[in-house]
């Protein structure tokens, strides 16, 4: 994967931690949306530098390389 990949992939994570914590709580979700601007911005910025716009087979690609899924059994154990 190279550095740029990586950065996207790592993007959307981040992305993807900060939208779960925000939106955990349904009574908190419309002040909470303002804090995923930021990620969301980094993780367009960083797919636009890649090309992968458009182009989400791929790009998942690279996320599941960075984080597997965890199977049915790892989920409820978390």
């Amino acid at each position: 994967m190279t550095e740029p990949e990586l950065a996207a992939a790592r993007a959307y994570l981040r992305l993807l931690k900060t939208a779960r914590a925000a939106l955990a709580d349904p009574q908190r979700e419309p002040v909470a949306l303002p804090l995923l601007t930021a990620p969301m911005a980094e993780t367009d910025a960083a797919l636009a530098a890649l090309g992968m716009a458009g182009n989400e087979a791929e790009f998942f690609r690279l996320v599941a390389a960075l984080r597997p899924a965890r199977s049915p059994a790892d989920r409820g154990a978390a």
